[in-house]
C-alpha cells in the first residue's frame, strides 16, 4: 500500500523554506543570515531546530558558518539544489544498521580473505592513524569497511554495506553528529580498526564479528554520550530564556 511520500522532520522544512527564500533572491550571495535566535522567533521553533536547519543547509553548499560571525549565504549556490534530503536518518539509526550488516559481513569475510586484501586493511589503518585529524579520515574509514565488504566476494553485501555510507552522505545532521561523536570519542578510533584486522587475520570469523561490534558499540555509546551533553545544552538555553523572559516582566 503506497503510504505517500514520507514526512519531512521540522528542521528539514525549516531548511527548505531558507532554501527557497534564497533561490527567490530574499537573499543573495555573501548575505549574513539573520542570528539564530531571531530565525527561531521568526519561524516560531527552537533554536537547537533551526541549528539543524543550519547543518542541513551548510551540507547543501547553500550556506556556510563563520566562527563567531554567523551564518552567510555562499557565494556561488547551486542551481539546482535539493533542499533536504527526502531520506535523513538518525545518526543512531545508521551505527546501529552498520552494527548488524557490517558484523555479519566482517564474519564472512574472515573466512576467505587474502593477504592482498588485508595488506590493503593494514595500509588504510596506518593512513587514518597519520589522518586522524584530517577531513581525510572519513574517506579512509569508508574505504576500510567497503574493504571489508568487498572481501566476502558476494557483491550484494557489498552494495548493502555501500548503500549504508551512501545513506549517511545523504543525511547531512546524522553524518555531522557522527564526526562530533568521533571526536570526542572516549574510545581508541585507529586501535578499533586494527583490531579489527588482527581478527581478520587469524581467520577468525567470531573474534572479526566481535572486534567490528565492539567498534561499532563505541560509536553508539559515543553518540548516546553527545546527545546527552546536547540535551543538557537545550536544558540550560531554555532556562536562561525563561529567565530573560521573566526578567523583562519585572521591568514592566
Amino acid at each position: 500500500m503506497d503510504t505517500g511520500p514520507p514526512v519531512q522532520k521540522l528542521y528539514q522544512q525549516i531548511a527548505r523554506q531558507i532554501a527557497a527564500a534564497i533561490a527567490a533572491g530574499q537573499y543573495t550571495s555573501g548575505d549574513k543570515l539573520p542570528s539564530e535566535r531571531e530565525l527561531a522567533d521568526d519561524f516560531g521553533v527552537s533554536r537547537p531546530t533551526i541549528r539543524d536547519a543550519m547543518i542541513a543547509l551548510e551540507f547543501q553548499g547553500l550556506v556556510e558558518a563563520r566562527q563567531g560571525s554567523g551564518v552567510y549565504v555562499s557565494a556561488a549556490p547551486p542551481q539546482n539544489p535539493e533542499y533536504a534530503a527526502d531520506t535523513e536518518v538518525s545518526a543512531l539509526e545508521l551505527a546501529e544498521a552498520r552494527r548488524l550488516f557490517e558484523g555479519e559481513a566482517c564474519a564472512l569475510a574472515a573466512a576467505i580473505i587474502t593477504d592482498e586484501q588485508l595488506a590493503l586493511l593494514d595500509r588504510l589503518a596506518t593512513d587514518m592513524a597519520g589522518n586522524i585529524a584530517s577531513e581525510d579520515l572519513e574517506r579512509l574509514e569508508q574505504e576500510f569497511h567497503l574493504a571489508i565488504a568487498h572481501a566476502t566476494g558476494n557483491a550484494a553485501i557489498e552494495a548493502g554495506v555501500a548503500d549504508l555510507w551512501t545513506l549517511r552522505q545523504q543525511s547531512p545532521l546524522g553524518a555531522a553528529v557522527l564526526r562530533r561523536a568521533r571526536i570526542d570519542s572516549g574510545g581508541d578510533f585507529v586501535g578499533e580498526h586494527r583490531k579489527i584486522v588482527a581478527a581478520l587475520r587469524r581467520r577468525d570469523p567470531k573474534a572479526a564479528r566481535q572486534a567490528i561490534h565492539g567498534h561499532l558499540t563505541q560509536l553508539i555509546n559515543d553518540v548516546l554520550a553527545l546527545a546527552e551533553l546536547d540535551a543538557v545544552e537545550q536544558t540550560r538555553q531554555k532556562m536562561a530564556e525563561q529567565r530573560r523572559l521573566l526578567a523583562s516582566r519585572t521591568d514592566i
